[in-house]
């Protein structure tokens, strides 16, 4: 039996802090991101050509998905389709937890403001 066994803190070994290739770990199929923002803090608008799934852990935020705006706090997941422009903002007073799981082995993001 094969297995990889990493700590969040080896993910800059590869690139970008808290960021998961999955090309960079043999075969695997995803890559995520292990997000921690202070408020006021998030991307802009942007869309992939794969499904992305936001599960958020801790503290509240401001998700755009499509023409649609989500509040959203922890406890809550986000599944965003294929070809979707969204973008999300920490809207609460503490720092922001989730984990965005791309449905790719590398990310693909066509950004849509500067």
């Amino acid at each position: 039996m094969s297995y990889t066994l990493l700590h969040k803190d080896e993910l800059s070994w590869y690139g970008t802090p808290n960021e998961f290739q999955g090309h960079q770990h043999g075969d695997t199929n995803l890559s995520f991101i292990w997000v921690e923002l202070p408020p006021g803090d998030g991307p802009r608008l942007h869309k992939h050509p794969y499904e992305e799934v936001f599960v958020v852990q801790e503290g509240h935020a401001t998700f755009t998905v499509g023409s649609g705006i989500l509040e959203v706090k922890a406890g809550n997941i986000v599944i965003v389709p294929a070809g979707v422009p969204h973008k999300f903002l920490n809207s609460g007073e503490g720092l922001l937890r989730q984990i965005d799981i791309h449905a790719s082995p590398k990310f693909i993001t066509e950004w849509l403001e500067d």
